[in-house]
């Protein structure tokens, strides 16, 4: 049976992987740090799943989750790389505290996970991590969140070539608008959601299971033979802009 681990998982994007990948037959792991998010999870998830509380963006929660991994799920066949935070601001407003905060969680985090967790990896697994459109969009305010992501964005070639040896891919997932929590939180007016909404050719905001089916792509057999990649799931969203 294979197994997955997916930080950031009580919620939104995370949460809807966590649903297909137990449903495809999985041994599942998710990871929050938000009371609220972890107690749903623990009510609403399937039995058998398992979540544990670690802030990703914490590298000394590395080590609970190892354990937990070695005990629960054994080798990882997919390692995904999810949790993120997005403190929009412009230039003038950003403080130091945000900054570090959206750095340690979206970038110094998801890396040493990864190292941590490596050995745990069985040869021919997965290792994906969420991106965004705004990595390689301009979008006001988020200039910190956009370089932290972008950054993951960078590494993921080099970390492909590092894990082929083992038969490990690596690959990314940019999701576009997609309505999850952390979306809504954004609070965005009504006619600014509407003006995105148009924006994308297939006329809908994206929904988490439409990402976690990509996700579930990249981990399966049929996607042996992709790595160092970036998937966008955006619905279009940009495109003739």
């Amino acid at each position: 049976m294979p197994s997955a681990l997916i930080t950031g998982g009580t919620s939104g994007i995370g949460r809807a992987t966590a649903l297909v990948l137990h449903d495809l037959g999985h041994r599942v792991a998710v990871t929050g740090v938000n009371p609220a998010s972890l107690a749903r999870a623990r009510e609403e998830l399937p039995r058998g799943v398992t979540v544990i509380h670690a802030d990703a963006g914490d590298v000394s929660a590395v080590d609970e989750i190892r354990g937990v991994v070695a005990e629960r799920l054994g080798a990882l066949d997919l390692l995904f790389l999810n949790a993120g935070t997005f403190q929009p601001a412009l230039l003038p407003e950003v403080t130091e505290a945000s900054f570090d905060r959206q750095v340690a969680v979206n970038l110094k985090g998801p890396y040493f996970t990864l190292q941590g967790l490596l050995p745990q990896i069985a040869d021919g697994g997965s290792v994906v991590l969420t991106v965004g459109v705004g990595a390689r969009r301009g979008s006001m305010g988020a200039s910190v969140g956009a370089a932290t992501r972008g950054a993951l964005l960078a590494m993921v070639p080099s970390l492909a070539l590092e894990l082929a040896p083992r038969q490990i891919t690596v690959n990314s997932v940019s999701p576009g608008p997609i309505d999850t929590p952390l979306f809504s939180k954004l609070g965005l007016p009504d006619d600014a959601r509407e003006a995105m909404r148009e924006r994308v050719p297939l006329g809908r905001f994206g929904s988490p299971r439409d990402v976690a089916e990509t996700v579930a792509f990249l981990a399966s057999d049929r996607a042996r033979y992709i790595t160092g990649q970036d998937i966008t799931v955006a619905g279009g969203y940009g495109l003739g802009a």
